[in-house]
């Protein structure tokens, strides 16, 4: 009489797998899979540069200055696309604010896991330096609404955050060789404009500025005179970026790059969203090819 043999010990085929049911004893049942799929995923497309915008105009805007397609992930909505020699994933956030920014920070690392972050979108000018049309480049962010609240009044406790030592180099790179950094663009609409880039930090917080003589505003004007611009996504991305590091070993470098959009006082409307949001995605189009990065020893194959 024949016997099924019997079958003693674990099964490796050899990789990462993820083992569920019985792994160990008589005829153990074993399901194989990647760690991605255990945990009901794919494995994310790696990118080299994410992107982060809020609005639908500054979407709009980065889709068609980098020629990005649609690529949906689920009920997730992604743009994918190559620019400079580099591959682009970008995601518009759910909302404004630095939650929202956080969160689309998160999206772009489960299913792409780009290399350098970019924030890119329209800002309120607050430097003499800067007018409506111009884009400011930071790699630098003064997240400003850390605060105590006493009966004498608000002290606010700023929290400065820098990227990475790369990404920074890379900026450096862009406005060496563009000194001034001024270009003339034309728009969807055949309107030619002159766009001027700079390069300096900006505060970043919860609050919606239309007063020049906010008290947001002479702060961070005490803290660092040359703060050039305001936004309210900034320092959640520096932030998530700064403590994801501790679980995965690496620091994400970032950038960000905003349009000014109005100068963040009393005349403060929408009239110039659309030309700010282009002029920033032109602009995050030129720096693109200076942040390629060489592979780190442990990602050379």
């Amino acid at each position: 009489m024949n016997k099924t043999p019997r079958v003693n010990g674990i099964l490796n085929t050899g990789g990462t797998m993820a083992v569920t049911n019985s792994a160990v004893g008589n005829r153990p049942t074993v399901n194989l899979g990647t760690s991605a799929e255990h945990r009901g995923g794919a494995r994310p497309q790696h990118t080299d540069v994410g992107i982060i915008t809020v609005l639908g105009v500054e979407t709009n805007a980065v889709r068609l200055a980098l020629g990005l397609q649609e690529t949906p992930v689920g009920a997730l909505r992604f743009y994918t696309g190559a620019c400079g020699g580099l591959k682009i994933a970008a995601i518009r956030a759910l909302a404004q604010g630095q939650r929202s920014a956080m969160a689309a920070y998160e999206n772009l690392r489960r299913h792409f896991d780009p290399k350098i972050m970019v924030l890119a979108g329209i800002g309120g000018g607050i430097h003499g330096d800067v007018a409506v049309g111009d884009v400011v480049v930071a790699t630098r962010v003064v997240y400003y609404d850390l605060r105590k609240k006493t009966p004498e009044g608000t002290h606010r406790r700023g929290e400065e955050r820098e990227t990475s030592a790369a990404v920074g180099h890379a900026i450096n790179a862009f406005f060496t060789d563009h000194d001034p950094a001024e270009f003339p663009v034309e728009d969807p609409g055949g309107t030619r404009r002159d766009l001027r880039m700079f390069h300096g930090p900006i505060g970043s917080g919860e609050a919606v500025v239309a007063d020049g003589e906010a008290d947001v505003v002479r702060y961070l004007a005490s803290f660092n005179n040359k703060i050039l611009a305001l936004d309210m996504e900034a320092g959640g991305l520096s932030q998530v970026t700064h403590e994801h590091s501790a679980d995965t070993g690496r620091l994400h470098g970032w950038v960000v790059v905003r349009g000014i959009s109005d100068t963040a006082d009393a005349s403060k409307d929408d009239a110039h969203h659309r030309t700010a949001s282009w002029h920033a995605a032109v602009a995050l189009g030129k720096l693109i090819p200076y942040l390629k990065t060489p592979a780190l020893p442990q990602e050379a194959h």
